[in-house]
């Protein structure tokens, strides 16, 4: 669960921070982009080295980006899970660019380019700490979905002003008066000052951008080396679970198409003014190559950025973003035919065209994979902003990589050398690929985007469901018979008997999955059935198959199964139970819903008519939840009773040991008191797990009036946050299944385990944690060996 608090509407200077941020880390990329052309233009770089310096960083640079997010995502810190690493990448970023860039032409090419190389990766890893929590930041300033959008658009506008500034850059090495000795030592100068500037500005969101404590967080995961090293293997599971949501990955291809397009012939923007326009004379074509830059970046930002956000208001997201597109490929049309040698200007009523492709992918698709996140949080219980920011600034980042090596190829392809007299086939082939690149690219983007479905209602209705999940998760831990604490004051006249718990401080993990095997294959007592598969949910009808198939495989460890419900294919449970030399503990599922609990009810006693239940359980924490009233749920429980009668069917109700605690007509109306005990929700650690479940168990006894008292659920999840003391982890699951087994055995206490399987459609409603209780996963594969 994420612990940072968000809001539907954030404070405008919040947004100024952020924006200034996005300055940064567009300024860096900006300046650097420009400087490149000195490599060749003026140090003499072969257009593959070139190539390899835009790949290699960047290649680094999209590696260490999903570690980075996984650190983020989990760091204990009194500022918070992002803040301190948006400062530190901020510092490496500028001492190294302005270093990265100290090159003379005196030194040997084999020097430079080493020199630039390591201090690229020094630089990059510097942008990776920087801006991987960066984002993050921005995905959780909000929880409204138009909110979001205009984040991003203050962003957005404040982040162009780099690419209005940088091409400035070029006037200013390329002009006499400013440097004596050309753009290289230009360069050594200006770098120094971008790198200061710049270095300021990044600082900005972490020391203004409000954030949370994360100190105390105890769900998230521990940073060690072990756990940062381990992380490999969840960050490739990471990457597979967001590329389950399709509406993510139409996000990150079509980003991939337009924005590797646009990057693999944006550098050709300065060779075709001065190659084409001007037959090679950089002096002659002065600043019109700045102003295809300067003036396309400020229609970008006075006109592209302020439209696209009302657009996204008025028609939705994804008709913004075809919109926009379409509009782009008109001006990389226009850009064919406005190239006009000895008319130069006429190329800028291009620009407003060509500019709503860059400038609106990042204003939309940064929201849209806010909204993403909400999805991922609904289908797995994780927040995980840093996570997903890796996830798809590493496709923006691998195809900024690939550009770097098809630039090169493509100049080598037609034949184009920079700094020499070039045919005019391979400046006519520069063009084409200038405008028919980015039009593919961007044609084939829309097409991906063409069915995009998460719109402004669905993404409303996820974050509705989170809210009510959180609402319901708090209430739980609380207000009701789950919590912390519900042992202290009732617990005081309770005594234990001697019981030797099995001492698991001498014991590694390969003897406790030994011990854990050996109760295992002895059996016990009853175990919780769950039928729902992969891609199922409550109220889907079960079929018979999955319920035999399942049914086979926790045959030879259980005597009774337990199920919850008599409808919807529930009702298969029972029989094959019976099928297989089971008995049954058959649950008829009640709540608000008063129709259904009819046919619940029904279909409870036709069940038992049949002779295929052993113990009836007439409802299942109905008093816990909430739902019915004490006098309703006896009415329901006298009602089977009674057509139960004769058969010598016990008939009992399932809730909380405190619900028994606290109402003796429960006591008094059932046959036999089925009882939930779970230390795991009451926040005890597992070395104190078995004692408290004692307790629980006898201060039910101490109610039961004689009746027989059966634990009707307790279990340890596997994977999920803590609840105060309570750790799950496979370990802890192992040890609580052992120590109660033997407990159980050795005391002659009848208990259900819960529970057989994992159920991945649990977590939209409990979070992580509901999914992680079953000895086998959801792929009936067994968890623990």
């Amino acid at each position: 669960m994420s612990n940072t608090k968000t809001s539907s509407k954030v404070p405008f200077g919040q947004k100024v921070a952020f924006g200034l941020g996005m300055l940064a880390n567009q300024m860096f990329p900006a300046a650097l982009g420009i400087f490149m052309v000195v490599l060749v233009q003026d140090l003499g770089f072969p257009t593959w080295m070139w190539g390899i310096l835009f790949f290699l960083p960047r290649v680094f640079d999209s590696i260490t980006d999903p570690v980075m997010g996984f650190i983020s995502d989990n760091t204990r810190s009194v500022w918070g899970r992002r803040r301190q690493y948006v400062l530190l990448g901020a510092v490496i970023m500028g001492i190294s660019f302005a270093l990265m860039w100290q090159l003379y032409k005196v030194d040997t090419l084999s020097y430079n380019f080493t020199y630039f190389l390591i201090w690229s990766l020094v630089f990059y890893l510097g942008l990776t700490i920087f801006s991987v929590p960066y984002v993050a930041m921005g995905y959780e300033m909000s929880d409204d979905f138009h909110e979001r959008t205009n984040i991003m658009a203050v962003a957005q506008w404040i982040g162009q002003w780099a690419w209005v500034i940088a091409p400035w850059f070029w006037v200013i090495m390329y002009d006499p008066s400013w440097f004596e000795g050309g753009a290289a030592v230009a360069t050594r100068t200006i770098a120094i000052w971008v790198a200061v500037a710049c270095s300021i500005l990044a600082m900005v969101p972490a020391l203004f951008i409000k954030s949370k404590s994360t100190a105390d967080d105890e769900s998230l995961t521990p940073l060690t080396l072990k756990t940062i090293g381990g992380s490999l293997k969840q960050i490739v599971d990471n990457f597979k679970e967001a590329f389950k949501i399709p509406v993510f990955r139409k996000l990150c291809f079509s980003t991939f198409l337009i924005f590797n397009a646009f990057n693999t012939v944006a550098g050709f923007s300065f060779f075709i003014v001065v190659y084409y326009l001007f037959n090679g004379d950089a002096g002659a074509a002065g600043i019109w190559p700045t102003l295809l830059g300067s003036i396309g970046a400020l229609v970008t930002t006075f006109l592209v950025i302020p439209i696209v956000a009302k657009m996204s208001k008025t028609m939705g997201k994804k008709k913004a973003f075809l919109v926009s597109q379409g509009i782009s490929v008109i001006g990389y049309l226009m850009l064919w035919f406005l190239f006009i040698p000895g008319k130069p200007y006429m190329f800028l009523f291009a620009l407003p065209f060509f500019s709503f492709g860059i400038g609106s992918l990042f204003t939309l698709m940064m929201s849209m994979t806010s909204d993403v996140i909400d999805i991922d949080e609904l289908n797995t219980g994780k927040r995980r902003e840093g996570v997903f920011g890796a996830i798809y600034w590493w496709m923006v980042k691998f195809g900024f990589a690939i550009a770097g090596l098809l630039t090169g190829a493509i100049m080598s392809l037609v034949g184009f050398v920079p700094d020499a007299v070039n045919t005019e086939a391979s400046v006519t082939g520069i063009r084409l690929f200038y405008s028919g690149l980015p039009i593919v690219g961007t044609l084939a983007a829309m097409w991906i985007m063409r069915n995009y479905d998460l719109t402004e209602e669905k993404a409303v209705g996820i974050s509705a469901q989170l809210a009510k999940r959180k609402a319901e998760k708090k209430s739980k831990e609380i207000s009701s018979g789950y919590g912390a604490g519900n042992l202290i004051g009732i617990n005081g006249n309770i005594k234990l008997g001697k019981y030797s718990e099995i001492d698991f401080s001498n014991k590694d993990a390969k003897q406790i999955g030994s011990l854990f095997s050996t109760g295992l294959q002895r059996g016990i007592s009853g175990l919780c059935f769950s039928p729902y598969i992969e891609g199922q949910d409550a109220g889907d009808i079960l079929s018979a198959g999955q319920i035999n198939r399942r049914m086979e495989i926790i045959s030879p460890y259980t005597k009774w199964v337990r199920s919850f419900s008599c409808v919807e294919g529930n009702e298969l449970i029972p029989e094959a139970a019976h099928n297989n030399n089971k008995k049954a503990m058959v649950g008829a599922w009640i709540s608000s819903d008063k129709a259904r609990n009819e046919i619940e009810i029904e279909a409870l006693i036709k069940l038992a008519k049949g002779g295929f239940v052993d113990i009836a359980a007439v409802g299942n924490e109905v008093l816990l939840r909430g739902d019915l009233t004490e006098a309703e749920l006896i009415t329901y429980i006298n009602r089977v009773k009674e057509a139960l009668a004769g058969l010598n069917i016990p008939v009992g109700y399932v809730d909380t040991y405190y619900e028994y605690y606290n109402r003796p007509k429960l006591v008094e109306v059932t046959d036999v008191i089925l009882a939930n005990c779970y230390p795991f929700w009451e926040g005890f650690a597992i070395e104190n797990a078995l004692t408290h479940l004692r307790q629980m168990h006898a201060i039910t006894q101490s109610v039961s009036k004689g009746k027989k008292i059966i634990i009707a659920e307790t279990g340890w999840p596997s994977q999920g946050e803590n609840i105060d003391h309570a750790e799950p982890t496979q370990l802890n699951a192992m040890k609580y299944f052992i120590q109660t087994q033997e407990w159980a055995k050795a005391e002659g206490v009848e208990m259900f385990h819960f529970s057989s399987f994992d159920e991945s459609w649990k977590v939209r409603v409990e979070g992580e944690l509901g999914a992680r209780w079953g000895i086998w996963d959801k792929d009936e594969k067994l968890k623990y060996n």
